[in-house]
């Protein structure tokens, strides 16, 4: 249902107040939802089209349950899309539409003008709609079970991807390199990794066979098979459909699962700098321009509870509080040599050189930063002493959640192991003929936190069925080298020497 028109006048209102903060988004375009059609879309990701899977009826009834025990209310979704979309739940006060209405404006502005997000797809409503017919065929061709459970297995390996893909040129690993230099084909069509050895085969008939040029026949060489991949391949997906033996329906279901994955990697690489950013926006907007008297009530009981504490990291919390405390510092010139040479304590905390630079900082930072280096760059001792952060951890003795440590060398060494790679394993393809047998070995970039072997074997189990060998994984469990192996029927371990 499309906005009533007071609310469609408050839209414009803040957009217009947005807009004069500096704030730049896509066109946006809200509808209201009851609770359970909101449910339904944030069970399919925020997009009211996708294709059919057990996984989407899981979350729509964990939602529900949740809305109706009063555990969790959904206030809104916005999608990165050109025009952006976002939902406003029906039955909510005008103070929450309004802030909810003023937060999108700010995710709008972060997801178009966040480095990060500029290689997603803008057009992603259709693109989903789209892979959502393409799904149906198949299950109508081959089955919904069959389907479903090859879907099912997709996304028991849908985080083996590498995001820094999309922004860094990889050099090619040497599987499918096109004709060498002087051999023709300069030209080459653009194609899905693994249509191109169709589309652009390595020889081109016709030309450099026999008999032409008049030539002295080349000397027979010996052919040294080059490693497979050249160089560990940290896009296992990609990998896997250039070179697993799969059929033509099944290259797609894998196709369209890392498409979607790799549109969602960027929210799951600045969850923090957009949950901050948009709250930064709000409370500002919402205390300077939009509140009445009569509202501020309702608006600090509902920042209360975005902003509330806990056991668990608050995205909202700590990303608006360090935008604030970067604006703070570049207000006051608290940054740079001189800054950070000073060694008088009573200086440093009357110091204000009155330079009016954070509002630019931090739509700078807004820019070009993600979660790891807006945590590395900017969080610092002070902040984090301000901020009281500490690390908490399980005591079996007392069988209770405390305290570990306040030190803010481990406060923030955990932070960053959190963000690493979204917390996920680092897995890439080492050897695509592990010992010239056909068989894929995977390797595991430990770093610090060992895998859990029960996941690594099923998951195993689930690659055999699209690789269609065995498959091997390398970790290193307890500092001790460690492979795991699966060759269609049983699970093997072996030690190994641990570099």
């Amino acid at each position: 249902m499309m906005l009533p028109p007071y609310l469609f006048d408050i839209q414009q209102e803040i957009e217009g107040y947005a807009k004069e903060y500096g704030l730049d988004f896509f066109e946006q375009i809200f509808e209201i939802l009851d609770y359970k059609t909101m449910n339904e879309v944030a069970a399919y990701g925020g997009f009211p089209t996708r294709y059919p899977h057990w996984r989407f009826g899981m979350e729509y009834e964990q939602l529900s349950k949740s809305y109706a025990y009063g555990l969790s209310k959904i206030y809104e979704m916005v999608i990165n899309n050109d025009p952006c979309y976002a939902y406003l739940l029906e039955g909510n006060s005008l103070v929450d539409q309004k802030l909810v209405i003023t937060h999108v404006c700010a995710h709008n502005d972060f997801f178009k003008n966040n480095y990060y997000f500029s290689r997603t797809n803008r057009k992603m409503i259709d693109e989903m709609a789209n892979h959502a017919t393409r799904l149906r065929r198949h299950m109508e061709r081959f089955g919904v079970d069959r389907v479903e459970s090859f879907i099912d297995i997709c996304y028991s390996i849908d985080n083996l991807i590498d995001p820094m893909s999309m922004f860094i040129a990889r050099e090619s690993d040497g599987a499918k390199d096109g004709p060498p230099a002087g051999r023709g084909g300069g030209l080459r069509l653009k194609a899905k990794g693994y249509m191109d050895k169709y589309i652009n085969p390595p020889e081109v008939p016709g030309e450099g066979g026999e008999g032409e040029g008049g030539g002295e026949p080349e000397e027979p060489q010996v052919e040294t098979r080059p490693k497979f991949p050249r160089r560990p391949q940290r896009d296992v997906l990609k990998f896997l459909l250039e070179h697993a033996q799969l059929e033509p329906w099944q290259q797609d279901v894998l196709d369209i699962i890392r498409e979607e994955t790799y549109y969602f990697a960027p929210q799951g690489m600045t969850k923090i700098m957009n949950e901050g950013w948009a709250t930064y926006w709000h409370s500002k907007i919402m205390t300077q321009r939009v509140l009445d008297d009569s509202d501020v009530i309702d608006y600090a009981d509902h920042a209360a509870g975005v902003l509330g504490g806990g056991m668990s990291l608050n995205p909202y919390k700590i990303g608006v509080e360090l935008f604030r405390h970067i604006e703070e510092r570049w207000d006051m010139g608290r940054f740079g040599k001189e800054y950070e040479e000073c060694d008088d304590l009573a200086t440093k905390r009357g110091w204000d050189k009155q330079l009016g630079l954070g509002r630019e900082k931090i739509f700078q930072v807004r820019s070009i930063y993600n979660d790891i280096m807006f945590i590395d760059e900017f969080f610092t001792e002070d902040f984090c002493r301000e901020q009281l952060f500490y690390t908490f951890g399980w005591n079996e003795r007392s069988e209770q959640w405390e305290i570990q440590s306040r030190t803010y060398e481990k406060i923030k060494n955990q932070l960053l192991t959190m963000l690493t790679n979204a917390g996920q394993p680092r897995i890439a393809v080492e050897d695509g003929n592990f010992e010239n047998r056909g068989e894929l070995l995977l390797t595991h970039t430990h770093e610090g936190v060992d895998l859990r072997l029960d996941w690594a074997r099923d998951t195993l189990a689930n690659l055999y069925k699209i690789w269609r060998r065995p498959v091997n994984l390398m970790t290193k469990v307890e500092d001790k080298g460690k492979l795991l192996s699966f060759d269609g029927k049983d699970h093997s371990e072996k030690s190994m020497n641990a570099e």
